[in-house]
């Protein structure tokens, strides 16, 4: 858990508020821009039938009313990291990316 704890602070700081969520309920009411994150896999490497690296990878998603929202390339930037897709709902720009941690 301090891993992630670590990656959420490195989301807070790339946005620059604290506007930084990981995998909220539906009641919580997000304020725009936002960052929104949850894992979603993790890769495994192995050797003599052990395990010996383990790293969870996370979906970031950006969204906010501005498509070009500046730390769109400060996410794109981080170690490990790829850009998934755009899409528009509500008139909310979401940004999705991949992002591997824990190396």
């Amino acid at each position: 858990m301090a891993q992630r704890l670590e990656f959420h602070q490195k989301l807070v700081e790339a946005l620059g508020s604290r506007n930084v969520y990981f995998q909220p309920p539906e009641s919580v009411q997000l304020t725009y821009p936002c960052i929104v994150y949850e894992r979603s896999r993790a890769d495994s490497k192995f050797g003599d039938n052990a395990n010996w690296m383990y790293t969870p990878r996370y979906s970031v998603t950006l969204i906010s009313r501005n498509p070009d929202e500046p730390v769109l390339d400060v996410l794109a930037g981080m170690p490990m990291c790829t850009f998934e897709r755009h899409f528009v709902s509500h008139n909310l720009h979401h940004d999705v990316f991949n992002i591997y941690q824990g190396v």
